[in-house]
């Protein structure tokens, strides 16, 4: 009887609820089914003895990052910074023109000096031109944040490199733009520290974690899209964005409003 009456509700419900309400669930139970594949390749790459370290010299998704199928997977432009300025910890040089350069790996802790940078020049940064590698996941949501709350554009110059977690520093920007030879490209995420995690607690942080990402990329307005693609590729791979991917995803984007997620 109440597996009747269960019954009965569901299929209320869904016939109730409109086209975006399905969508949504549905666009989540991907994301929640992409989290436990994230785990088992994590798990399998280290198990290989080739866990991918981003604090690890040469172990960076830079040219190529991977091999794909045997063959060399290249960037779809020429990376015109030096690749051991992009493995230190990111920098912050003010610029001409209230643009402030964020090169370098997004390591624990960027976020509070990148909030501490912000807070001193006060408010002539306009822009912050990212080249970076990525990194630190957490710490990333945090520089996007305060982009977002300072009402701070992001930008990719030609030749310079947005990747792994930098394009969710990116997403904060409440302008975006990428010149014609940006290097853009996402990928799943990993577990960078050398501890081994159980099964349970492994799968816990990979689901956690893409909550946390989905959450932060919908409240900037990015299209569910980008974040499946990364969900799509290995940890050491990357899925590079061509400008019509990075419209169609909103990643590039002429102006957006400052979004605050209601609480209940």
């Amino acid at each position: 009887m109440r597996l009747e009456t269960a019954g009965q509700r569901l299929k209320d419900y869904v016939l109730s609820a409109d086209d975006g309400t399905l969508m949504r669930h549905a666009f989540h139970a991907l994301l929640a089914a992409a989290a436990v594949f994230v785990v088992i390749d994590w798990h399998e790459i280290s198990s290989a003895g080739s866990a991918f370290d981003p604090l690890t010299p040469g172990a960076l998704p830079m040219l190529p990052p991977a091999l794909t199928q045997g063959k060399p997977q290249n960037a779809p432009a020429e990376i015109t910074a030096d690749p051991e300025v992009l493995m230190r910890p990111i920098r912050f040089e003010l610029q001409a023109d209230g643009v402030l350069l964020a090169q370098g790996t997004i390591e624990p802790g960027a976020a509070a000096r990148f909030d501490a940078e912000i807070r001193a020049r006060g408010e002539y940064v306009k822009t912050v031109a990212l080249d970076s590698p990525g990194g630190s996941i957490g710490d990333a949501i945090a520089i996007s944040t305060v982009i977002r709350e300072r009402k701070i554009a992001t930008s990719v110059a030609s030749g310079a490199l947005c990747v792994s977690s930098c394009p969710i520093v990116m997403a904060g920007g409440v302008v975006r733009t990428a010149d014609k030879d940006a290097v853009i490209g996402v990928h799943q995420v990993f577990n960078a520290t050398r501890e081994k995690l159980s099964p349970d607690l492994a799968m816990s942080e990979g689901q956690r974690t893409t909550a946390n990402i989905t959450r932060h990329l919908d409240d900037m307005g990015i299209k569910p899209d980008l974040w499946i693609h990364a969900m799509e590729t290995p940890p050491d791979r990357l899925y590079y964005l061509s400008p019509d991917e990075m419209k169609e995803f909103a990643l590039v984007a002429p102006a957006v409003g400052v979004v605050s997620r209601k609480t209940k």
